[in-house]
């Protein structure tokens, strides 16, 4: 299986991996670099990693 990338959604942007894993665990969404669909800690991932990119996309933080 595929990873998942993914970067916040609603033009949400974050500096630190601890802002990143505040909003993941308080189940925000984020949206799939390469689908487009919207997701969060509750999403069924069926095993795959889950990376999330921050810092204007320059940064990447493995969440699952």
């Amino acid at each position: 299986m595929d990873d998942i990338h993914a970067l916040p959604a609603y033009g949400r942007d974050y500096k630190s991996k601890a802002a990143v894993m505040e909003d993941w665990n308080n189940n925000k969404d984020f949206r799939c670099a390469v689908t487009g669909r919207y997701l969060n800690k509750s999403s069924p991932f069926d095993g795959q990693q889950v990376w999330i990119r921050y810092d204007k996309a320059r940064k990447i933080l493995r969440v699952m």
